[in-house]
């Protein structure tokens, strides 16, 4: 950070995350009053040197306020950025908590989340996340339920030539297959029903929206919806120039969960992730062996159908795995999140723990 900047955003402590002297996040704390009030105010003041360190650094952390309700989180986030949105296409469950605050996922807690950039698969991505801890995780066994953070301008940096020149080449294709209305809650081998997803029930409001968001969709025996779509696998930043990994390989892949499995033993051990790792290996290959690629829950392949070697996919995973960026939740954190250049996931957890989340 230069001397101008720190002059600018006086009134704070600011600094890299475990006193580092670069990546993400910067760490910004208060110097006194630590009210969500005085923060919200600090930002609308300094509104546009922050959301420049927010692009130039891709995250920030907003450490040691009072942040303890979804309606102080939502002012705070509104001073930095008043263009929040509330729609909502991914496929995470989440629940509303004030007209821009929803849970961060109500999947449940063994289940991890790979790295992705929100709603990549769009047209019209969200620009920048905001994440908050009302309630700090703690599993009584070293840790658990992290929101960790990787630069996917490194990842792209990183990646083997002839690797990122395959995608590169031939894109991404996304399949997403969604339960019909009424049938349950989020479980290992299916989504929220679709009416949850856009809700509503009228086929027609659906079919439009996917027109708009250039998705096509098509309506299965016993009710069900399939979306696909075909996107870049590398986009350049809409502001900076820069280009970055955008895409949702690493969560749609149909082995995506194995893969997590595998690389969360190897990360921080125990009997539960091997356990997990081993077992949902085992229902993928029987996924794979008695199903087509456009049946599976979820999945991607290249953007003309192919399917994806598996040594390239265990590529880009490790290299993501190599640029992850893990800390604590503390309650009252606030995360902001450059989403066309940075990532986040969620490790498994146990206990009580809630990340609310909002968008622009």
């Amino acid at each position: 950070m230069t001397e101008t900047t720190q002059n600018t955003l006086e009134g704070m402590n600011i600094h890299p995350l475990d006193g580092g002297s670069d990546g993400v996040p910067l760490v910004i704390e208060p110097n006194g009053d630590a009210t969500d009030r005085t923060l919200a105010s600090w930002l609308d003041h300094n509104r546009d040197t922050v959301l420049e360190q927010l692009h130039e650094r891709g995250a920030l952390l907003f450490r040691g306020f009072d942040i303890d309700q979804p309606e102080a989180f939502e002012r705070v986030v509104l001073a930095l950025d008043p263009d929040l949105k509330d729609e909502y296409l991914g496929t995470s469950p989440r629940e509303g908590l004030t007209q821009y605050v929803f849970t961060a996922s109500e999947l449940p807690g063994w289940y991890p989340i790979p790295q992705h950039c929100e709603m990549s698969f769009l047209p019209t991505p969200p620009q920048r996340l905001f994440f908050c801890c009302l309630v700090a995780p703690n599993d009584g066994q070293g840790g658990g339920g992290e929101t960790p953070l990787v630069d996917f301008r490194r990842v792209l940096q990183q990646l083997d030539p002839a690797v990122r020149q395959r995608f590169e080449e031939r894109g991404i294709r996304t399949i997403r297959n969604y339960g019909p209305p009424g049938s349950g809650r989020f479980n290992l081998w299916q989504l929220k029903p679709w009416d949850a997803m856009f809700g509503t029930t009228d086929r027609s409001v659906v079919e439009e929206k996917c027109r708009q968001e250039g998705i096509r969709f098509e309506w299965r025996s016993g009710g069900g919806l399939r979306l696909t779509g075909e996107s870049p696998a590398v986009v350049v930043h809409p502001t900076q120039g820069t280009s970055a990994w955008f895409n949702h390989l690493q969560v749609f892949h149909i082995g995506s969960g194995p893969a997590e499995y595998k690389r969360i033993y190897r990360f921080r051990g125990g009997f539960r992730p091997w356990f997990l790792w081993r077992f949902s290996q085992a229902m993928v290959a029987l996924k794979r062996w008695f199903g087509r690629s456009e049946n599976h829950t979820l999945h991607c392949t290249y953007a003309d159908g192919g399917e994806i070697p598996d040594a390239d996919i265990e590529h880009v995973r490790d290299v993501i795995w190599d640029n992850m960026v893990v800390f604590p939740w503390k309650l009252g954190d606030v995360v902001a999140i450059d989403n066309y250049s940075v990532s986040h996931g969620r490790l498994p957890y146990k206990g009580p723990r809630l990340v609310v989340v909002s968008w622009s």
